[in-house]
């Protein structure tokens, strides 16, 4: 599509350049930006354009953009909406998604951009309108439907059972619940009056809560029907026009020519049918799309915009949405219409209409950075959890498990399955993570027996670990943070392998130390490497990485021309577990040994590039119900901590990673369905980006998120801690005066980053700095030089169990980065001066390794599920440190409290029939007089206030003081 700068409106120079939402007033047929303290103030009258700029992950910005139409706006006005939509999406270089958005019936995508709620104003600038001036304040009663919130007539007969309604007057606002509504819906009508009562009332004035049926209870309620004019039963809902009209689901497709849709008649609908050359309609019912070739001109798409407009109009479909897209940038819903949809289209955009049109920008002046936007450069991920807790691995073996000693937990086999239990401290108690691996050869009896292990210990700590499902090949970077130094064998040692492989007459490959055995070395760091055993042939070489081949008495490191130093020490860290006290030889590409090809069975070509994985992609959030078998999903757009409800299960896809959220009051056999549903989710690839089979499936409970998933929100974790059903939470919130704000300890900083706990009995071979075939590896440095250097090498470089950037996210600390440096050159410096005072202490291991779960290894103890109960399979976490218990006592220290009021019990508990108001809802036992706080928590308040904060919200909840 060529553009020429006539094609371009003024008013859009230098849109979508960030990230954020501008929005264009249409005034006298022409684009008027309006000021941002104006945004999500809408007229009845006007007609607006709004450009919603998303930053991406990938580097790139995604561009939606919305037109939308007041009640009472003139058609000249709307029509004019319409094309200049057309128009900016050219200015974008022709690859946004436009959409139609008409008064009362927007999409969710767009009520997302103006949470919780838009309330349009009568008035507007066409056609002789005036906004409305501010004015003595007039009782507004609102229904909140779905994400709708819509202004009815004040009067008793916009009343029903179904719904929710705001009764907005000068002084009080009340919201009156249906009977017949849920409770879910009654939380997010909370929002609205919240809204309300801050852009209406400035935050000044009481809110109640009416329930459906109550009648006169209370003095609330009477007041409440007092507005119209006294209780009297609400009638049946009568059928609404809207109701009565049945739904048109019939997929009908058009060829727009010279402005007129005309039908197009087809068996099915194919990719095939959409020439590149034309503009399409596809009429679905409550949706109507507008499909644009790349080849059609902005002349063409827009006579295109005008005849789905009209073809909607002589439909009588004026309500429904009509979404525009341009080819090679469809839609998911838009794609899922078609029967066959291949899975990418060659389209030949690059960046060549956004580089015209930046151009031609440019000479007019106009600033173009970031409208063509480089692709970032790559960063390494994060673990985002805290890596030095406690690792315990069991095998299994048909129904029974073994718990292994902690020289083998990070040693696994490809036909066996394995379930681990880590635990680590989390802000206000110990946090559980327990998962099970499925190598890629295990057996089915193996995995279903590990599923129901692992559910039956995440059941035992009544659902509050969360449980993570991983499959050999697509583990995460949690998992490999945790296991730090991971190995996968080939073959198996499970019965129901052996059974297997003997049935089907294969050869078993399992590893044994003599055989011959060939290992592909990769991973970031000494926190983050693997060893993968594969085919011990020359084709599995690979330029990019480094290996380890050995044969009996016969060892040796292969290092490609495209590995790095790091690389190359990763191979002598994983040497000295696979090989340990043993002498290799050196091997580079290209100077090869006889011996080292006569092993892989001689040469022949193998690769030269990484092996690639998928990046993480945006995420996307949906509610989902699962009956039967069946899962239904919607999308939430925008989303942030409030939208997850405690009643309901969400998911969480991140592509790379699938989420099951489950809120605390779901129904307990909801809960054990959760990884169920996320491989449900899965098979059915909602969003149509071929999620592998493989893709791992985490289920987090509501309370005790990881870190790792809490990353993708804006987390408080008071909220996921409040008492009481998600109105409750909300309503408690709305009368307290703001948002719970918890004084909750930070996530504890252990005492050292520096890894795990080292074996001292197992020998650790030191680094070598220098390769060459046939010599020997000596010992490196001395320890006390070591220390020395490395606290005045690169502080940047990754040499901990958790990566410095994650620390600093997740574990504030109080002293400055300099300082911090500052002291530890000074403790290296006293290192190295007692290095030279006294001989030099054995030298222990330099591999980070996993927590021992005892000094020594334990003999194998196998554990069947008839005998396991409820607490068996858990070990008790070894004590926290005393620095880190001494930094909780000075987090919970009393407060100064004096000052405030002091009220009765009875009326501060939650659920009072006399509730306080204007209290901090999160330290309720703070009103309490000390009298009346000592009789009720049987201590003094100095003395409470020095318990550590899960033990101080566990006595209040019992007392319904949180």
């Amino acid at each position: 599509m060529s553009v020429s700068m006539r094609d371009l409106d003024p008013a859009f120079q230098g849109a979508g350049q960030k990230a954020g939402i501008e929005i264009w007033r249409i005034e006298n047929f022409r684009p008027v930006t309006i000021s941002k303290s104006s945004y999500g103030k809408f007229f009845t009258g006007d007609s607006y354009v709004i450009l919603k700029t998303t930053a991406l992950k990938n580097g790139a910005l995604r561009h939606d953009i919305h037109y939308w139409l007041g009640k009472d706006t003139s058609k000249d006005e709307a029509g004019t909406a319409a094309i200049k939509t057309v128009e900016l999406d050219a200015a974008l270089g022709g690859r946004a998604v436009q959409y139609r958005e008409v008064q009362g019936h927007e999409t969710e995508k767009f009520l997302s951009y103006f949470k919780p709620c838009i309330i349009p104003q009568e008035g507007g600038v066409a056609s002789g309108f005036k906004h409305a001036e501010a004015e003595e304040h007039k009782t507004r009663l609102f229904v909140c439907k779905g994400k709708h919130v819509v202004h009815v007539p004040f009067a008793r007969s916009s009343l029903n059972h179904d719904d929710i309604f705001v009764l907005d007057t000068n002084s009080k606002i009340f919201q009156f619940n249906g009977s017949n509504s849920s409770i879910q819906e009654r939380a997010k009508a909370l929002e609205v009056v919240q809204y309300i009562k801050d852009t209406y009332h400035d935050g000044k004035c009481e809110v109640a809560a009416i329930e459906d049926g109550k009648l006169m209870a209370d003095a609330e309620t009477g007041e409440f029907w007092g507005f119209f004019g006294g209780f009297a039963p609400l009638p049946r809902k009568t059928t609404t026009e809207e109701a009565k009209s049945t739904d048109d689901n019939s997929t009908r497709l058009f060829r727009v020519e010279k402005g007129q849709a005309e039908p197009i008649e087809a068996d099915s609908l194919t990719r095939e049918l959409l020439d590149t050359n034309r503009c399409y309609i596809l009429d679905c019912g409550t949706e109507v799309f507008l499909w644009m070739g790349r080849a059609t001109s902005l002349d063409e798409r827009k006579s295109a915009s005008g005849a789905a407009d009209e073809l909607v109009r002589s439909l009588d479909k004026g309500k429904c949405h009509i979404v525009r897209v341009i080819e090679g940038f469809e839609t998911v819903i838009f794609r899922s219409k078609f029967d066959s949809w291949p899975q990418s289209t060659s389209v030949a955009v690059s960046e060549d209409g956004r580089g015209k049109v930046a151009a031609l920008l440019k000479r007019q002046g106009v600033n173009v950075k970031g409208l063509l936007k480089a692709t970032p450069p790559k960063e390494e991920p994060q673990p985002y959890i805290d890596c030095t807790g406690n690792l315990q691995v069991w095998h299994v073996n048909g129904q029974e498990k073994t718990l292994l000693p902690s020289s083998d937990q990070s040693k696994f086999y490809s036909g066996d399955c394995y379930i681990f239990q880590y635990s680590y401290a989390g802000e206000d108690k110990e946090e559980y993570l327990i998962g099970t691996w499925f190598g890629k050869q295990s057996v089915e009896e193996d995995r279903v027996s590990a599923a129901s292990q692992a559910s039956k210990m995440v059941e035992s700590l009544k659902f509050l670990a969360t449980q993570a499902r991983i499959y050999e090949g697509s583990e995460p970077i949690q998992f490999f943070a945790i296991f730090q130094s991971f190995i996968v064998f080939k073959g198996g040692l499970s019965e129901g392998y052996k059974k297997y492989i003997a049935e089907k007459q294969l050869q078993d490959d399992t590893y044994t130390e003599d055989g011959l055995a060939l290992f592909r070395v990769q991973g970031t760091g000494p926190e983050n490497m693997q060893a993968i055993q594969v085919e011990p042939v020359a084709s599995s070489l690979n330029s990019s990485y480094c290996y380890i081949l050995h044969s009996g008495s016969s060892i040796f490191t292969w290092s490609g021309n495209l590995t790095t130093a790091e690389d190359q020490e990763l191979v002598e860290r994983q040497l000295d577990i696979i090989k340990p006290n043993m002498q290799c030889k050196v091997q580079k590409e290209g100077a090869e040994s006889e011996q080292f090809w006569d092993l892989l069975n001689g040469k022949s070509e193998y690769p030269s590039q990484k092996i690639g994985r998928d990046a993480e992609t945006d995420p996307h959030l949906f509610s989902c119900t699962f009956s039967k078998g069946d899962l239904k999903v919607t999308e939430i757009y925008n989303f942030n901590q409030d939208d997850l409800m405690t009643e309901d299960i969400f998911i969480l896809d991140c592509h790379l990673d699938i989420y099951v959220w489950v809120g605390q009051q779901v129904e307990s056999k909801n809960k054990t369905q959760a990884l169920a549903i996320g491989e449900k989710f899965i098979e059915r690839d909602f969003l149509l980006e071929k999620l592998s089979p493989q893709t791992p499936i985490y289920s987090v409970v509501e309370g005790s998120e990881p870190p790792f998933f809490t990353r993708f929100f804006t987390w408080d974790s008071a909220k996921s801690g409040m008492h009481g059903n998600s109105f409750q939470r909300k309503l408690a919130i709305l009368k307290g005066g703001g948002t719970p704000q918890l004084d909750k300890p930070k996530r504890r900083t252990p005492v050292s980053y520096g890894g795990r706990s080292p074996a001292p009995e197992k020998s650790q071979r030191s680094r070598s700095m220098s390769f060459s075939p046939d010599r020997v590896r000596v010992r490196g440095r001395s320890p006390a030089f070591n220390a020395l250097a490395a606290n005045f090498e690169n502080p940047n470089a990754r040499n901990l169990s958790t990566p410095p950037p994650v620390v600093r996210k997740l574990y504030p600390k109080s002293g400055t980065p300099e300082s911090a440096q500052q002291d530890s050159r000074s403790a290296a410096i006293a290192a190295l001066s007692a290095g030279f005072e006294q001989p030099a202490p054995a030298r222990g291991t330099l591999i980070p390794r996993s927590v021992k779960v005892s000094p020594e290894a334990p003999k194998p103890k196998l554990e069947t599920n008839s005998r396991e109960n409820s607490t068996g399979s858990l070990t008790e976490s070894p004590k926290l440190k005393p620095e880190t218990i001494q930094e909780d006592m000075k987090e919970g220290e009393a407060e100064d409290e004096e000052g405030l009021p002091t009220y009765p019990y009875e009326r501060l508990k939650i659920g009072s029939s006399d509730p306080i108001t204007e209290i901090d809802v999160t330290k309720r036992e703070t009103y309490l007089s000390s009298e009346e706080f000592k009789e009720k928590l049987g201590m003094a308040k100095a003395a409470f206030y020095k318990l550590p904060k899960w033990k101080q919200n566990k006595l209040k909840m019992a007392l319904q003081l949180f």
